[in-house]
């Protein structure tokens, strides 16, 4: 019960910059590398939590998971209607 808490405290922390993002159309600050890395830790988490069995750790990095996917698109839909570099990141 304490994971479940955890992760949904933890998860829910990418809501306000989504609901942000769609209110005002901007992501021009928000790094995609931070993006990629958390991604990438996420899914990791995801792994391990498959390995080790643990529903917790499994629903709230796929529900973090599916956060950042959403941050990934409005970032590349609203950032002024130019290519993001990544190297600025």
């Amino acid at each position: 019960m304490l994971g479940l808490i955890a992760g949904a405290l933890t998860t829910s922390g990418y809501i306000p910059q989504i609901v942000k993002g769609y209110r005002t159309k901007k992501m021009n600050d928000v790094s995609i590398l931070m993006i990629s890395i958390l991604c990438v830790g996420m899914f990791l988490w995801i792994v391990y939590g498959y390995m080790v069995n643990d529903l917790a750790l499994l629903i709230s990095n796929i529900i973090g998971t599916t956060f950042l996917a959403m941050l990934v698109t409005m970032k590349f839909h609203y950032t002024d209607g130019k290519p993001v570099d990544v190297s600025k990141q």
